[in-house]
């Protein structure tokens, strides 16, 4: 890239940051050190406010630059990541929303334990619930190292390392001295951004076909290399049966993880009611959903203008195929429309990467803090000692947890950025989402069916995960040079998911106790009428 690109990409960075940090100052000055205002904003937002973070949360570094890079490498099979991520909100929607924020207070683990004998399923639940949110930041990580490699050329190699590092400091400042307020604002402005500039985008793409969609199609698939059988099933996963078993894996993992996601769950909690909580859903349906059909004109606008080629020449992933977009679309390399329009988007990308990252450590500080350490502490001193205690263990849980995350990253530089979020879904539907129904649902649940059920989901999962092609046996593994992969599929959902439901039933069926039904009866109650909610 020209140092043109760099200034001016550099600058728009250094002012959403700047933007940000006084979001994060004004938050601390107004936070009263409370587990109330530190893990849920103090339940102030409005459903508006709340659908708005809820997009902006979820429409990540996987969505911006993986989906699209996805489409623009392998057209109608890149398309299906898309669906999957939108169809998932309905079980949100119908499922979940209500339910939880009538049930919880601050984590997934409050729903689940509040029926259960609290310490086994707080830890069981709150490690399940910090894997994934590791799982996520890594993602988001990854397409941080990507942006940055492409903006700074052959340079791009150790500055990546430095970048993903940086991107971990900065979102623990945010979760630390911020917490949900910070959080959520920046959440808010991110996904005002994010919208503008696909829009801004989709438009141009649109405009350089002359508003002909068949000619945009027509073109993707000739500069593709795979002419008609772009825009046809199986490029990607129809090779075998194998190929095709790894699609189903994949889609039920899409459509069944984000109501496992922990920081989607935290979300319910920043507004006052469940009906807020609802109309927050659909509120963010609504922008999901027309920031997913612009993902795939970009996808197909990349194919088309670039070639399927020069996408994979720039990052083996496609995670830069909608900044080099961007760029052509602008007026090609050196122009001023070319540079302008480059660095807008590569900000807007780095905007998202940081609203998202910021959301994810804060659900899993809150995991590390309000789950595993108040369950094996010693109760001791007031309520609001107790709360300020655990506040400062989530603010230093999201330093461990960013250091994590930073370090898998740097592993994981070259896989496609919505493949490794498809992996943190496939975890979070067998570890945490069996659980969850169970619990809201099944009138015999109990503790061991709880435990046995986030174990028998996550373990397997996990395992899949490291004895897979992900990991080993292949020219994109994370270690190319070794091969244990004993597990032909890339992503385990197929077989974890019912692995997660099956274990909580055997381990409700073997339990040596019956389930509390005066603890499930009230707990239904509160469920569908709110009657005691927090």
């Amino acid at each position: 890239m020209t140092g043109d690109h760099q200034t001016l990409a550099l600058v728009l960075f250094s002012a959403f940051i700047a933007v940000t940090l006084a979001i994060t100052t004004w938050a601390s000055r107004r936070r009263q050190g409370t587990a109330e205002e530190f893990y849920a904003g103090g339940r102030l937002f409005s459903p508006m406010e709340n659908g708005f973070a809820i997009a902006g949360d979820y429409m990540s570094a996987a969505s911006f630059l993986g989906i699209s890079g996805l489409i623009a490498l392998f057209g109608y099979d890149g398309l299906l990541y898309s669906v999957g991520f939108l169809v998932a909100w309905l079980v949100v929607l119908f499922l979940v929303a209500e339910l939880v924020r009538n049930c919880g207070r601050f984590t997934l683990a409050d729903v689940v334990a509040a029926r259960m004998r609290e310490r086994p399923v707080r830890i069981a639940v709150g490690a399940a619930s910090v894997t994934v949110s590791v799982l996520y930041l890594v993602a988001q990580m990854v397409g941080a190292g990507s942006l940055v490699a492409l903006l700074l050329g052959g340079a791009g190699a150790h500055a990546r390392t430095w970048m993903v590092i940086g991107v971990g400091a900065l979102m623990v400042v945010y979760v630390a001295f911020g917490g949900m307020r910070a959080t959520t604002w920046i959440q808010i402005v991110k996904a005002v951004l994010l919208l503008g500039g696909a829009v801004a985008l989709t438009v141009l793409v649109v405009v350089r076909f002359h508003g002909d969609i068949n000619t945009l199609l027509n073109t993707a698939a000739e500069r593709s290399g795979h002419g008609k059988d772009f825009l046809a099933p199986g490029l990607k996963y129809g090779g075998n049966w194998i190929s095709r078993l790894d699609f189903i894996s994949l889609g039920i993992a899409l459509v069944l993880g984000t109501a496992g996601l922990p920081h989607i769950l935290a979300r319910f909690y920043t507004v006052p009611t469940a009906r807020a909580a609802r109309r927050s859903v659909v509120w963010a349906i609504g922008l999901i959903g027309g920031f997913y059909l612009m993902t795939i004109v970009l996808g197909f606008g990349a194919a088309a203008v670039l070639g399927s080629d020069a996408v994979r020449a720039s990052n083996t992933g496609g995670n830069t195929a909608v900044p080099l977009l961007a760029m052509d679309l602008g007026g090609g390399v050196g122009s001023t429309g070319g540079t302008v329009l480059f660095a807008v988007v590569a900000a807007v990308a780095f905007a998202t990467i940081l609203a998202v990252v910021a959301g994810i450590t804060l659900a899993s500080s809150a995991s590390v803090a309000h789950d595993l350490y108040a369950s094996m502490r010693r109760s001791g001193g007031t309520t609001k000692q107790r709360q300020r205690r655990e506040v400062a263990v989530a603010r230093v849980a999201a330093v461990g947890v960013g250091a994590i995350a930073i370090g898998l990253a740097l592993l994981a530089q070259d896989l496609n950025v919505a493949f490794l979020v498809g992996l943190a879904f496939a975890v979070a539907a067998s570890a945490n989402l069996p659980v969850l129904l169970y619990a809201l649902f099944w009138r015999g649940f109990t503790t061991r069916g709880a435990v046995w059920s986030v174990y028998g989901g996550l373990i397997p999962a996990l395992a899949l995960v490291v004895l897979s092609p992900v990991v080993s046996g292949g020219p994109e593994s994370l270690f190319p040079g070794l091969d244990f992969a004993l597990f032909p599929l890339q992503n385990p959902g197929v077989v974890s998911i019912p692995l997660g439901f099956l274990m909580g039933w055997l381990g409700t069926v073997f339990s040596p106790a019956a389930a509390d039904e005066a603890r499930h009866a009230e707990t239904e109650v509160r469920a569908l009428t709110g009657a005691g909610a927090a």
